[in-house]
């Protein structure tokens, strides 16, 4: 059993071998990520899985410690986060402005607004991880797995020792194959992708319908979130397939397939209630979070002055940061970059006589938002995990700030014909934001973890810059293998039946060109943002009044503006995983088996998106839209059948094994 090094002990932490580990590690999830998102229109956290497969490595290994594998599932953790930038950037491909990615300018984007990401944290971190009773799901999670996996005791709230390395990595693998395998019996055509009804309702017609995603990645992502964001999900489906669809159905009938009609309403209209919807949520946030802000700040400048006055060996390990000088001093290099970006995005956008002003209103625009919504994120982040934070949301207000300014600073000069240009370099510069708020979504997880594991934070940060470079090669030849095997909806010439659907991409782009083009229906989003001021009272009031019981406001926006392909198969998820855990508080390893239930849930989403990055990879290198199709569109019926009939069964062998390996553990 490994006993952790006392505060003075010299032990390895921020090692080559780990930084090696980790940025491998890195570049195969950020591909699986970029996947995933642009198909179901989330991301998953990275850290758990990466910190099992960096235990299975360092194991091998002589003089091992709990810090060095940490800091691998901390570079690895920017798989997690950079990869968001996919809910912006390819708005440039669907608005027609770009057909590929360059890939310099994309990795531009990704290195410099991640790094900025990275170092606006480090204030952050006191203001919401040392001075903050924000629970940071994820990250306690990821603590635990490294603590058992290092051979520590982990004392259970059943006063059981749980230990288990093994046990966890047998859960990954198992949930990695199963869910792998099942994707690929799916891409036969055997089984079907998803269970999907459309209907009518009533005499006058409203459409309305369901879609199940047989993806159990989906399901996943359901088990981690949990029981209170999943029903928050499902509250928000409902108001948008229950009551949205159908009333603007009726305000706004059209003839043709019900699944189309129904579709289509979703897409041009309900979407944009639930981005006024996450809009407003996302505003109150940053409301509540001004004062821990300040505070923070106050104390990275008081451990400044510890520093400079020589006693930076006073502080605690877990306390120190990078220095808060440097911080500033890479900000201010960080924005160098930026600002070429900027330039050479106006100039080659045909906005070459507005440079100087759009390249010094652009850095002044991602130097201050970014901040603001990096906090957001973060608070969020630590509220209900990364996975589930807001930053579609945050990515909406962001587009139309910006579009907005472009329109009352800029449009009036400039050619009729220069709409286009100016959505381009909305989303460029929202792109830019985004990475910032992706990185910052994630990192506090991570400084959460290394805290409750006796971390360094400095040697954290230093690993995140590392995997924020990783993720950033990786990124644009990623997105341009999947733009050339399905193409993103909504882009010039691509066919909808086998695009990725980009939801996000596709809502902000539509953004951009209702602002700039006068055409956005503000009334959506004014509605939306009624329906976010209603949820935010109705979880004031359930805080106040119940002990466990919330509604997640940016929860509610996101199932209102996501497909139900995406979240209803969450919503099963989060269901069957609070009802494993109701089981396993009977047993007597009870945390144990919790643990397991969590790896085996990242093990479904890793499997899968790491196939999907290679069915990706077959098709386009075969030039067939479906390559390993075994039977015709005609096994249909029975796809829907078999699958669904197919993924009930493994799901329920799965938990009953995991229960199993738990109580024998």
């Amino acid at each position: 059993m490994n006993a952790v090094p006392g505060p003075g002990a010299n032990r390895a932490e921020l090692t080559v071998r780990g930084l090696i580990i980790g940025i491998v590690i890195t570049l195969v999830f950020t591909a699986a990520n970029v996947f995933f998102g642009l198909k179901a229109g989330l991301t998953f956290a990275t850290s758990i899985p990466a910190a099992v497969i960096s235990m299975a490595i360092l194991r091998a290994m002589k003089n091992a410690t709990i810090q060095e594998n940490n800091i691998v599932q901390t570079v690895a953790s920017a798989a997690g986060t950079l990869s968001s930038i996919i809910f912006v950037l390819p708005g440039l491909i669907i608005v027609g402005w770009w057909t590929g990615f360059p890939f310099w300018m994309s990795f531009g984007i990704c290195a410099a607004g991640g790094i900025l990401g990275v170092m606006y944290t480090i204030p952050l971190r006191r203001a919401l991880v040392t001075d903050s009773d924000l629970p940071y799901p994820e990250g306690v999670a990821c603590a635990e797995v490294l603590k058992v996996g290092s051979g520590e005791v982990v004392v259970a709230s059943d006063s059981a020792a749980v230990e288990g390395g093994t046990a966890g990595l047998k859960a990954v693998v198992v949930g990695s194959v199963v869910s792998a395998v099942f994707y690929i019996v799916v891409q036969t055509k055997l089984f079907a992708s998803d269970l999907a009804q459309y209907f009518r309702i009533g005499d006058r017609g409203a459409a309305s319908g369901y879609d199940f995603s047989l993806s159990f990645a989906l399901f996943a992502v359901g088990h981690l979130v949990g029981l209170w964001v999943g029903l928050a999900m499902l509250f928000g489906a409902i108001i948008g397939w229950g009551w949205a669809v159908p009333h603007f159905s009726l305000l706004h009938p059209a003839t043709g397939d019900v699944a189309d009609v129904a579709q289509g309403v979703w897409s041009h209209y309900v979407r944009f209630v639930g981005a006024g919807a996450i809009g407003v949520a996302a505003i109150w946030t940053l409301a509540k979070l001004v004062k821990p802000v300040v505070s923070g700040l106050t104390s990275a400048m008081a451990a400044s002055r510890v520093r400079k006055a020589g006693k930076g060996d006073t502080l605690p390990r877990t306390e120190q940061d990078m220095p808060i000088g440097i911080v500033g001093l890479i900000v201010l290099i960080c924005m160098l970059p930026i600002a070429y970006l900027l330039g050479h995005f106006s100039v080659i956008s045909g906005l070459a006589s507005h440079t100087a002003l759009l390249v010094i209103g652009g850095v002044l625009f991602v130097l201050i938002l970014s901040f603001l919504v990096s906090t957001v994120c973060g608070y969020m982040a630590g509220l209900i995990g990364s996975s589930n934070s807001p930053l579609s949301g945050i990515g909406i207000l962001v587009v139309i700030i910006a579009a907005l300014l472009l329109v009352a600073g800029l449009k009036s000069d400039l050619p009729a014909d220069s709409g286009k240009a100016l959505v381009a370099f909305a989303l460029f510069v929202t792109s830019v934001v985004f990475a910032v708020a992706a990185i910052a979504n994630n990192n506090l997880q991570d400084l959460k973890t290394g805290q409750l594991v006796d971390a360094t934070p400095w040697r954290q940060q230093v690993a995140l810059v590392i995997g924020v470079i990783a993720g950033a090669i990786v990124i644009p030849p990623v997105l341009d293998l999947l733009n050339k095997a399905y193409g993103f909806l909504g882009a010039p010439g691509v066919d909808p039946a086998h695009a990725l659907p980009a939801p996000q991409a596709g809502l902000i782009s539509a953004l951009a060109q209702g602002v700039i083009q006068n055409n956005i229906d503000w009334s959506l989003i004014g509605i939306g943002a009624l329906v976010g001021a209603g949820i935010i009272a109705l979880d004031a009031i359930l805080a106040a009044t119940t002990k466990s019981v919330r509604l997640p406001p940016l929860a509610v926006g996101l199932g209102i503006y996501l497909p139900t392909s995406t979240t209803l198969m969450i919503v099963a998820g989060a269901i069957v995983g609070w009802y494993f855990d109701k089981r396993a508080d009977r047993t007597p390893k009870a945390e144990a088996t919790k643990q397991l239930g969590v790896l085996l849930a990242s093990g479904l989403i890793v499997g899968e998106s790491i196939i999907g990055v290679l069915v990706a990879a077959i098709v386009v290198f075969s030039g067939k839209p479906a390559p390993l199709a075994l039977v015709g569109d005609g096994f249909g019926n029975a796809a829907v059948w078999i699958g669904s009939i197919a993924f009930v069964a493994v799901t329920f062998a799965m938990y009953r094994w995991i229960a199993r390996l738990g109580r024998n553990s």
